[in-house]
């Protein structure tokens, strides 16, 4: 039995970069992330029950129908969120390569990393890769770590990330939802709770979130707010707040009800909005390059000339908890 420590060879490999990718999948999410590599200059193959289908239908991809003989630096799988499926997906791909040293990527949103990881020859491999819709054009992206991880991988894909193009999230623990996720649902859970109790419209909340929230925390973010507007003030604030907040670890089921109903949003013509008589695609093409005109123009402009005024980050983990 090797005494190597897990995720020697990973760590030792974290100054090597990664050069070539195998996306297994190739959905909507999948042909947008394929999009983001090539244009980078990696070597891209695609796995596929289409790959016959797709050849030469995307110069710089290699669609394949089965894992090549030598593995790439990185295989993304982006299957359905289903765990069994995922460990299906991860059994094959461990029965090809043994020991061999590659990251081994999942695009899941919200399955536990530590379930994920469960069975695995080698978890220290296992790290999690999150894009968000249009994948080609969101610059945000979550890497996370399995429970066996070593940082040096997640530093290693997000370092390939940087390089085509996208702006990662750095997360060494495996945590529910990652970042972007947990906050997004905890904000939810509130404004779903507000709405069922009639304290709130739909609208409002919304109006809310798109003319204030948004706002303030895309120029000093969530935690940075805080310090500006003082902490002595947030301090009472919490106080004062969050002991009337909704706290359970139940769903709401305002949501789960409309789906039900097969109320399920643009698609069906109806959910928390009445979106009869509209073009769905019509709605996604617009809220897509809206947000990238958006995005476009923040860029340009936040921070333009406030290098002066910008605060130097702290670490301050396990300081008060």
């Amino acid at each position: 039995m090797s005494t190597e420590r897990p995720g020697a060879a990973l760590a030792e490999a974290a100054g090597n970069p990664l050069r070539n990718i195998l996306i297994w999948g190739y959905g909507v999410m999948g042909r947008g992330i394929a999009e983001t590599f090539v244009a980078a200059g990696f070597p891209t193959l695609v796995l596929s029950s289409r790959a016959a289908k797709l050849a030469g239908s995307r110069p710089g991809i290699e669609f394949i129908e089965r894992l090549p003989a030598s593995p790439p630096d990185l295989i993304l799988e982006l299957v359905p969120e289903d765990v069994d499926a995922k460990r299906a997906v991860f059994r094959e791909i461990e029965a090809a390569y043994g020991d061999a040293d590659f990251l081994l990527a999942t695009g899941t949103s919200g399955l536990d990393l530590n379930v994920l990881a469960e069975g695995l020859r080698r978890p220290e491999r296992l790290i999690a890769i999150h894009y968000y819709m249009p994948a080609e054009s969101i610059p945000i992206v979550e890497v996370a770590a399995g429970p066996a991880t070593p940082r040096s991988a997640v530093d290693r894909a997000a370092e390939a990330l940087q390089r085509t193009g996208k702006l990662p999230l750095k997360i060494y623990r495996p945590v529910a939802g990652f970042i972007v996720n947990r906050l997004q649902h905890a904000l939810l859970h509130e404004a779903y709770w507000m709405i069922s109790n009639g304290i709130a419209t739909a609208q409002d909340i919304d109006f809310a979130v798109a003319r204030m929230l948004g706002p303030r925390m895309r120029v000093n973010g969530l935690i940075r707010q805080k310090d500006i507007a003082g902490l002595v003030v947030n301090r009472d604030a919490q106080r004062a707040i969050v002991p009337h907040l909704f706290h359970n670890n139940t769903p709401n089921p305002l949501s789960a009800a409309l789906v039900e109903r097969g109320e399920t949003g643009i698609d069906a013509g109806k959910g928390f909005y009445d979106w009869a008589g509209l073009d769905a695609a019509e709605v996604r093409k617009i809220a897509v390059r809206e947000l990238a005109r958006l995005l476009a123009f923040l860029d340009g402009e936040t921070f333009r000339n406030t290098s002066h005024a910008q605060p130097r980050p702290r670490a301050l983990k396990g300081e008060v908890l």
